[in-house]
């Protein structure tokens, strides 16, 4: 059974293991392994995610089966890109899950349980970012009502990737979905 649960500060050792094994999962073979390092370096890390957990401005989901981390993601407050013009917006900044749990629905229900964390508190607008090559993610994206909105540059290392940023409005402002104002 899985459980998804907010992360606590006692959560960050193992936080920081998972999240750096799953970005080089999904992420290694698209650049050098130079610039996954200095990535990992400055993003990951125990003091990194207890910090992070520590953030007023961060709630951190993780998803548990028994004792073992299985996916989580990472939701932001405050300043979006250009394109992201509501006051009242928050971020999808990482959401992954273990490729050992690929295709079981584990990634749905994590992101249904961020999409009611973005309306608990009163979000406008929830935005992503997501690397312009990812097909499957873009795919999986629209499945919840994002569409693209701009673009912005991600460094990776040294890589300038470039990626597509989706919004949606959240369920509290469906009223506005037709919108084009993010």
């Amino acid at each position: 059974m899985i459980k998804i649960r907010q992360a606590t500060p006692s959560d960050a050792r193992q936080l920081a293991v998972f999240a750096e094994s799953t970005f080089r999962d999904s992420s290694a073979e698209h650049t050098t392994p130079e610039d996954i390092e200095a990535y990992c370096l400055s993003a990951f890390g125990e003091s990194k995610q207890a910090q992070e957990l520590a953030d007023p401005g961060y709630t951190i989901l993780v998803a548990q089966s028994g004792n073992e981390l299985v996916a989580y993601a990472q939701l932001r407050w405050g300043d979006g890109p250009q394109c992201i013009v509501s006051a009242l917006a928050g971020e999808i900044h990482r959401l992954y899950v273990a490729r050992a749990w690929h295709g079981q629905g584990l990634a749905k229900e994590l992101m249904n349980a961020c999409l009611a964390e973005f309306d608990r508190r009163n979000t406008e607008c929830v935005w992503l970012a997501v690397w312009e090559n990812n097909n499957r993610a873009v795919s999986y994206y629209k499945k919840f009502d994002f569409r693209k909105v701009g673009t912005q540059v991600f460094r990776l290392g040294n890589d300038r990737q470039n990626d597509i940023v989706m919004a949606r409005h959240s369920a509290s402002r469906d009223e506005n979905f037709g919108s084009e104002q993010f």
